[in-house]
């Protein structure tokens, strides 16, 4: 398999710190998104953004990235994994890990999978005389697609050199466990196999260009043209339920939070579904044309050069 350079992919530093990282994602994933890109390749472009941040966002994960990547590799480096995959102890690697395929971005590579998707577990031969080993219950977490939360739908993941369909009760919480009978590790008595124990899935929610997570908030970053925030605009915003039209106030700035309420996660009998907040980010669209140009250079003399006083 051949090394892959997440920095590189997401066009920042190896030091960059998290809200960089975080940054340099919204906008690659804005620009390549297969919805609204038109530029050739933008699909796997996205999948390589998406996956270069699903590994740099979490802690331990860019620690063991990083620990690979120290060692020299360059992008399409092959990389020959150790015996028994990255995770063995003396490359310090721990992840008990599976990933939900039909995600943003669909599957992650080779590469990715090897690095953190493998899962080890399964109750070990028992000790001469001592009987039978308790069954081989087996723990892994399960990172799956914000809309299967939302929608309460079924996700594949492969497990055990087999597909298995999981279903995703709706607006399940990161840090809940699926329990999957019968498809753990097999328990061992006399060295002989035991009853296979179950298959315990901690949830964790994948990483989505659209749209980030807080309680049962979902919170969304809407580019809005200059135009759009001074005179204010009724525009389309992305909700995991579908589009939705939102108003925009006149004088709008960079920054404000407008709410679609119930837009959020959906809640439980003792908790409310959340809300979405939609955040402005005002942008000055690229001037491609001669016309653009002049428009902009409109907007120069009417406002002037103390603009920014104002």
């Amino acid at each position: 398999m051949q090394f892959k350079d997440y920095y590189q992919i997401l066009g920042i530093e190896p030091g960059a710190g998290e809200g960089e990282i975080k940054t340099a994602y919204r906008r690659l994933a804005r620009k390549y998104h297969p919805d609204v890109s038109k530029e050739a390749g933008a699909e796997e472009r996205f999948k390589a953004v998406n996956e270069a941040y699903e590994a740099l966002r979490d802690p331990e994960k860019r620690a063991a990235y990083d620990q690979l990547r120290s060692r020299g590799y360059r992008p399409g480096d092959e990389v020959h994994p150790p015996q028994g995959g990255f995770q063995g102890q003396a490359d310090g690697f721990d992840f008990e890990e599976i990933f939900a395929g039909g995600g943003a971005g669909g599957g992650f590579s080779d590469f990715f999978e090897e690095l953190f998707g493998r899962r080890r577990g399964g109750a070990g031969p028992s000790a001469p005389g001592r009987g039978p080993q308790p069954r081989g219950d087996t723990r892994a977490k399960l990172s799956v697609p914000l809309d299967a939360v939302y929608h309460g739908s079924s996700v594949r993941i492969g497990i055990n050199g087999k597909s298995l369909d999981v279903r995703i009760p709706k607006g399940i919480r990161p840090g809940q466990v699926i329990r999957l009978a019968g498809q753990g590790g097999s328990g061992r008595a006399d060295g002989h196999p035991g009853a296979r124990g179950d298959l315990l899935l901690e949830i964790e929610y994948a990483a989505h260009p659209q749209f980030e997570v807080d309680g049962r908030n979902i919170i969304h970053m809407l580019p809005v043209a200059p135009w759009e925030a001074a005179l204010g605009a009724t525009v389309s915003v992305p909700t995991l339920g579908g589009p939705v039209e939102l108003k925009i106030p006149a004088d709008s700035e960079a920054g404000r939070k407008l709410r679609l309420r119930g837009r959020g996660l959906p809640g439980s009998a003792s908790a409310a579904a959340g809300d979405q907040i939609v955040e402005l980010e005002v942008l000055a669209p690229k001037a491609n044309s001669e016309s653009e140009r002049q428009a902009y250079r409109t907007l120069q003399q009417a406002f002037g050069d103390d603009w920014r006083r104002a």
